[in-house]
């Protein structure tokens, strides 16, 4: 039978799980659930490509994946198959929306940005554990939006980038880095085409260091010229990392 191409929007908390991606030393991922879901409810092998990957206890608001089947009414009974669906996933995975797309659509490949949020909760509470990231003491936030600014004046996050991968570049395109601060939560919202394994939490790292005091704006620049892991701050915990927002060309999620 012929397949056809969907793109699938979701979300999930990544708190129990070893990231997005199926690995052979875990089989509890994001990735191996959706394919042994789908797989048997539509009765035929699924395998789904993730428009990325998240790391182990990170989290998704919004996130795109692809796959093919032969199902033929995924859209005509889409709010019957997203019910189902749902109903057999565990409690912390959603699907939102089934789309039909062109059967070269690439949920990985055909995304243009992708947007990140770090929430960092300033009052220890119980409801939060797991969802951010609790610090105690007091941030300048204005100088982290500084050191969030000369970012911008680099390509190359190679000092943020986790060791012995397999990247063909560290080079990314930043289109957004700001810190926001209320009463009670720190965010800070990245976006950019691409982003390194580790790289968000380890910005975030980094630009604490700064914000407490023990690293100062020039300092945080010559971390990023020397490309160098070691010279960066420790990773920020994945409790506070999501991925709210993935971006694609003009017309991939209207076909």
């Amino acid at each position: 039978m012929t397949q056809k191409r969907f793109f699938l929007q979701l979300s999930y908390n990544g708190t129990a799980y070893s990231g997005w991606q199926i690995q052979k030393n875990s089989p509890h991922t994001v990735q191996q659930i959706l394919n042994e879901m789908l797989s048997r409810l539509l009765n035929e092998p699924i395998a789904v490509m993730g428009c990325g990957r998240t790391d182990t206890g990170v989290h998704a608001r919004e996130y795109f994946a692809h796959f093919d089947t032969s199902k033929e009414d995924l859209i005509e009974n889409q709010a019957h198959w997203i019910l189902k669906f749902n109903h057999a996933l565990p409690k912390d995975i959603a699907i939102q929306r089934i789309l039909k797309v062109d059967e070269k659509a690439n949920a990985r490949y055909n995304a243009i940005s992708r947007t990140y949020q770090y929430v960092i909760t300033k009052k220890k509470t119980p409801f939060e554990i797991d969802k951010a990231y609790f610090l105690y003491g007091k941030l300048d936030v204005d100088l982290m939006n500084q050191a969030a600014k000369i970012l911008f004046e680099h390509s190359d996050f190679s000092a943020f980038a986790k060791s012995n991968t397999q990247n063909k570049t560290n080079i990314c395109s930043l289109y957004k880095a700001e810190w926001h601060e209320t009463e009670d939560l720190i965010t800070f919202t990245i976006s950019a085409n691409r982003f390194l394994r580790d790289m968000v939490r380890a910005i975030v790292g980094t630009s604490l260091e700064v914000g407490k005091g023990k690293m100062t704006l020039d300092k945080f620049k010559k971390v990023i010229d020397s490309k160098t892991r070691s010279a960066a701050g420790l990773s920020a915990p994945a409790c506070g990392l999501y991925l709210i927002k993935v971006e694609y060309k003009k017309g991939v999620l209207e076909f």
